[in-house]
């Protein structure tokens, strides 16, 4: 699998996911905005809360933590490819040269908490104040962090949005990084899961396919259950024709809400 990521490219890949139609924020069937709702009401139901938010494989995407980073005072993003961890780099230290302009996002959400789109310049500051470490990640391994990278104590919520399923090579694998992660959270604490439902493939560049593993509803839920999670709630997004473009054979995304047993 690490073989297939040496090509990947960060601006192609925000091309091909993060732009209309898939990021229409005029349009409430556009899968970025159902994306973002999700996170939204999972970080404002008032169980998800504690010191740290830590993001498992954050590729060289922002989104998920936009509502995260209100509620946790220390956000951590993590990916396995130095390429990804160098993006992020750049809009954290505000560089400019970004292979994406965050700006709809940062008011989208800001909306979606009721605030005027025109403080996504707050937004921003306080997840570039919160953000402490972007750090290697290696799901595959049972300590996908470096010793010492969190306390012994582990991380209050999780936040993984299609990383498991499209770095691992069969059902199995995807199950075990499940179990792996699960290690990086303390009892109690929660994972928001995003990902893929049956898609085989997806393009990380032009020309970089990519295999993942074409997952179903039961599977999830399964693999949550055998890895000591307990299932809050399954939401399921169905791909409109218009969105499916021809970068991944995509026809669900399904968002879990669960918490460590």
């Amino acid at each position: 699998m690490a073989a297939c990521y040496q090509g990947f490219d960060p601006a192609a890949y925000l091309q091909y996911n993060y732009t209309a139609p898939r990021a229409d924020f005029e349009r409430q069937d556009s899968i970025v905005p159902w994306k973002l709702g999700c996170l939204h009401r999972a970080f404002t139901e008032g169980d998800v809360s504690g010191e740290l938010l830590v993001d498992i494989g954050s590729g060289p995407t922002l989104y998920q933590v936009l509502s995260g980073c209100e509620v946790f005072n220390r956000v951590i993003l993590t990916d396995f490819l130095e390429v990804n961890r160098q993006e992020l780099r750049r809009w954290l230290r505000d560089e400019g040269d970004c292979g994406l302009d965050w700006t709809p996002y940062l008011q989208h959400v800001c909306k979606l908490e009721g605030r005027q789109p025109s403080v996504w310049t707050e937004k921003a500051a306080r997840l570039r104040a919160v953000v402490s470490d972007i750090l290697p990640v290696d799901v595959h391994r049972p300590q996908p962090l470096a010793p010492g990278a969190l306390s012994s104590v582990g991380a209050d919520c999780l936040v993984s949005c299609f990383c498991l399923e499209s770095v691992s090579p069969d059902l199995a694998a995807f199950t075990r990084a499940l179990g792996h992660i699960q290690g990086l959270l303390r009892p109690g604490g929660h994972l928001l899961l995003i990902g893929a439902l049956g898609e085989s493939y997806y393009f990380g560049g032009p020309g970089v396919k990519i295999p993942v593993v074409p997952l179903n509803e039961a599977e999830v839920c399964a693999s949550l259950k055998q890895t000591g999670f307990t299932l809050i709630r399954l939401e399921v997004y169905t791909l409109p024709q218009d969105m499916r473009v021809g970068v991944d054979d995509v026809s669900g995304v399904f968002f879990v809400k669960a918490k460590k047993e």
